[in-house]
């Protein structure tokens, strides 16, 4: 076979490059402003607009879901923003309390929003009631430590800076003061978003959104206050992975809202301190994602990507009402520490869009429902105060039932035949009611003969639920549907746990 020639070989590299580069321009995608992906926006050595115009201006921060109104200015401006450090006990789940250390007294912190080039003057004020000193590192600081290095704050004091805001983009900000990853863990971080001198195309609804990996000395869902566990956050095995700091944040009557026919814009950070989140909407695809909160989109994505320390916008537009659930796809995190939120879309049904049934209510969980856990937070009061009741056990129990087992047993507790045996009169139990506490625990396989029919099927061991979630479901089904009755205690289920699987072969 005979080689091209030096010569021929040369044109075509350049006939190549040259259509490449044709199609290149004609398939990229645009900036936040509408400018051609290969144009050069020049970064922070363009971002220099001038001394501040008018008179200052006082930032208008916003607490989360929410977020600031555009900025919609053509000039650079001197803007003043004071955020507070706020050391509080706040609940992180149902029944659950801890220590969040936070920006503003909230996880995140206040969302702020300037235009680039705007020249900024921050103060940062530690609360007199505090116990540790802050400072703040924002990443769309061009400065030693990102401001870090000007406002250590100790409690009772104000650090004053002033940075220009250079380069366009959604970026992090966070506490900096060591051990940074413990401040980080307990709250520390927020989003400020600085607009291009174009602003960002309209849209009719913003939303901000922030996860964040949470380490506490008591397992899922144990009740009462938790502490910080340094030894979990250092081997990176949080508890909980939750959206704006409390499991549950965004569901129920605390859910998103949008229309049909909207288009929706979220401002998602991800604090960590640890994990990189796969952020994914079930239901929607987002037409836009400005990747790693730069000024450059993707288009038609499923999940995006976010770094410990980074963000992402993305926009999609709602055509089909109904609920959709945000997660960390990575999705252990979603249904079994926290990581789920909820948009409510509300609007003619589109049915040349989607015609099917509405998604099932236990794949989304009890959180993402918005099923009324009051039940499950008067029992862990209750049990606080040596008080507990039969009844309270028996009413908790039921919330739990519904977001963990009736998957497969059914609400009603009558299984499915021939796969899942029936938890509804059972003979089962009847012959030996202690049992179900090491079921719940240790898990079943095996045959196994339940009202006169033999099922062959797998119960997994669920050992991630706590003992007193244990004694309530276990008590639940025991006065239900025709059951025996009884009373399961967190000491009994304490010991079953302790003494390992009772002889039954464990799920898998």
């Amino acid at each position: 076979m005979k080689l091209p020639t030096r010569p021929l070989m040369l044109a075509l590299a350049i006939t190549t490059a040259l259509g490449l580069s044709a199609f290149a321009m004609t398939r990229a995608p645009s900036s936040a402003a509408g400018i051609a992906a290969s144009t050069d926006t020049g970064g922070s050595a363009q971002g220099d607009f001038g001394p501040p115009q008018g008179e200052p201006i006082h930032a208008v921060l916003t607490s989360p879901p929410n977020v600031p109104p555009p900025v919609n200015r053509n000039y650079p401006a001197k803007v003043i923003v004071t955020l507070d450090v706020v050391e509080k006990e706040m609940p992180i789940s149902e029944g659950v309390t801890y220590t969040f250390w936070t920006f503003g007294g909230t996880v995140p912190g206040s969302f702020i929003r300037v235009r680039q080039g705007d020249t900024v003057e921050f103060h940062l004020r530690n609360l007199p009631g505090n116990k540790m000193p802050h400072n703040i590192d924002l990443h769309g600081v061009t400065g030693p430590g990102g401001g870090a290095a000007s406002s250590f704050t100790a409690p009772g004091h104000e650090s004053q800076f002033t940075f220009k805001a250079l380069n366009a983009g959604l970026y992090v900000y966070h506490c900096a003061t060591a051990p940074v990853g413990m401040h980080v863990a307990n709250g520390m971080y927020g989003l400020i978003l600085v607009e291009p001198p174009e602003g960002l195309p309209k849209v009719d609804r913003e939303y901000y959104v922030m996860q964040g990996d949470f380490y506490t000395t008591g397992k899922y869902r144990e009740k009462g206050h938790q502490g910080f566990d340094m030894e979990k956050a250092i081997e990176e095995h949080p508890t909980y992975v939750l959206f704006n700091g409390m499991e549950g944040s965004l569901t129920g009557d605390k859910a998103l809202k949008a229309k049909t026919g909207e288009k929706v814009r979220l401002y998602v950070g991800n604090g960590g301190p640890n994990l990189v989140s796969s952020f994914h909407v079930i239901g929607e695809i987002f037409d836009k994602v400005w990747f790693e909160g730069g000024t450059r989109f993707q288009e038609n994505v499923q999940t995006t990507l976010i770094p410990a320390g980074g963000a992402a916008m993305m926009e999609f537009h709602m055509e089909v009402p109904g609920s959709y659930v945000l997660v960390d796809h990575s999705i252990f995190r979603a249904f079994n520490k926290g990581a789920l939120a909820i948009l409510k879309a509300e609007g003619e049904d589109r049915k040349d869009i989607y015609s099917g049934k509405e998604v099932d209510a236990v794949y989304l969980g009890d959180q993402a429902t918005g099923t009324d856990r009051t039940p499950v937070s008067t029992a862990a009061a209750s049990a606080k105060a040596g008080k507990l009741t039969r009844d309270e056990q028996i009413a908790a129990g039921k919330v739990l039932f519904a977001g963990t087992c009736s998957t497969c047993h059914q609400a009603d507790g009558k299984g499915l035949e021939g796969v899942f045996p029936p938890l509804a009169n059972s003979s089962f139990l009847k012959a030996n009611p202690s049992r179900i506490t090491d079921i719940i625990l240790h898990g079943l396989q095996g045959k196994v003969t339940v009202n006169g029919k033999e099922y062959n099927s797998v119960m997994p061991p669920m050992s991630q639920l706590t003992d007193d979630e244990v004694a309530n479901i276990a008590t639940y089904v025991l006065n239900s549907w025709g059951n025996p009755g009884g009373q399961v205690t967190k000491d009994d289920v304490a010991k079953a746990r302790a003494a390992g699987s009772a002889g039954q072969p464990n799920g898998h």
